[in-house]
């Protein structure tokens, strides 16, 4: 809105009275409104004929608050707001108002953040609000002069202070055009841009001298705006139709031959990834294979073991003609490891001897007439 034209200018500015009560809860509170026009508007009836501001607050700037009869209800910090809605403008003054009873605290000054203002009771005060800038004050009779916007046009390497301007448009229609008569004709801006907000650049019959850097300029000098904005322009040449004869494209179903024969997918797996591999199930065969190796060697000794260690036999005779026999059952394994290793031992290395004896034995010839004689002797 700030960059089409006002058109209800009366009600476009408007400054309220806030204030901040210390308790209870610090409650804000709108004391005074007013418009351009010079309207105000109390929102507390005991304020009527006490409180106001200066009827002429738009022309010269002052939008203080008088306050009349101050009473200890006036306390709290007091603030003014002026909103521009056309331009969008919104400025805020605080001000800290305390009463007293007594002449010599009366007193005003600053303490670093708002003014503050220590009022005798029953007196009259002002509170300060004033702002003097041309946009809180009535408008002009050349209002249409304070906006316009315009277009400059930057050639390919050429600096933004060398631009060339092509267009000014002012709210009120006057329009201007600068460059040959050729140019002018073929660049404009309608004449509804400040009433629709559409400031677009026309170009016509473009050629390969218009490409460059464009800039829109938008200046409202009433509310202290100001707006750019770039545009590129490129011109390329234009396509050539080519001449050659039309070629008549396959059906669907040849196309797709042709296609599906084109087309050969060939993967080729990946060499060093290859060897690896074989080379991993190569080894792991062998560890299997010695796994299986070492569990059957084990089981093996186990029953062995178990077979040389269940029972041990020994028999004994008392005498050469006791037919008497003792059989001594070892099966426990608390039996004294001296006298079980000397039997075993002893038992072991006479069998031995017999088998040796018994595979050498040859027949041995007796005579009984000599072995005779010698017992008789």
């Amino acid at each position: 809105m700030v960059w089409t034209r006002d058109t209800v200018r009366d009600r476009q500015r408007v400054v309220h009275w806030d204030i901040y009560r210390d308790s209870p809860d610090y409650i804000m509170d709108r004391v005074v409104d007013m418009f351009s026009t010079g309207d105000q508007r109390l929102y507390h009836s005991h304020n009527l004929g006490r409180v106001g501001l200066n009827p002429t607050a738009f022309k010269d700037g002052n939008f203080s608050l008088v306050i009349k009869d101050v009473s200890m209800n006036d306390r709290g910090l007091y603030s003014c707001n002026l909103h521009h809605i056309y331009c969008h403008l919104h400025e805020t003054v605080r001000i800290q108002l305390n009463v007293t009873k007594s002449r010599r605290k009366q007193q005003s000054f600053w303490d670093g953040q708002k003014a503050v203002y220590v009022v005798l009771k029953g007196t009259t005060v002002l509170l300060p609000c004033i702002n003097r800038r041309s946009v809180w004050a009535d408008w002009g009779n050349d209002e249409e002069d304070q906006q316009v916007v315009h277009w400059d046009r930057q050639s390919p390497g050429v600096q933004h202070d060398r631009a060339d301007r092509l267009v000014d448009l002012y709210a009120s229609g006057e329009q201007r055009s600068y460059g040959p008569l050729f140019l002018q004709r073929k660049m404009n801006i309608s004449n509804q841009a400040f009433s629709e907000g559409d400031f677009s650049l026309t170009i016509t019959d473009l050629q390969f001298t218009d490409q460059g850097t464009y800039s829109c300029h938008l200046h409202h000098h009433y509310c202290g705006l100001h707006e750019r904005r770039e545009f590129r322009v490129t011109v390329d040449p234009p396509l050539i139709q080519s001449t050659q004869p039309v070629i008549s494209l396959p059906r669907e179903k040849d196309a797709a031959k042709a296609e599906a024969a084109q087309v050969i997918n060939v993967v080729l797996p990946d060499q060093s990834h290859h060897f690896l591999l074989l080379l991993g199930y190569v080894l792991t065969s062998f560890l299997l294979l010695a796994f299986v190796t070492l569990i059957v060697i084990l089981t093996m000794r186990r029953r062995k073991a178990k077979d040389f260690s269940p029972k041990v036999s020994i028999r004994s005779s008392r005498s050469p003609s006791s037919s008497d026999e003792y059989e001594i059952d070892i099966g426990e394994e608390n039996v004294v490891a001296s006298c079980s290793r000397q039997e075993r031992a002893f038992d072991y290395k006479n069998n031995l001897l017999k088998e040796n004896a018994l595979m050498k034995a040859q027949p041995k010839v007796i005579d009984l007439d000599k072995e005779i004689q010698k017992f008789s002797k």
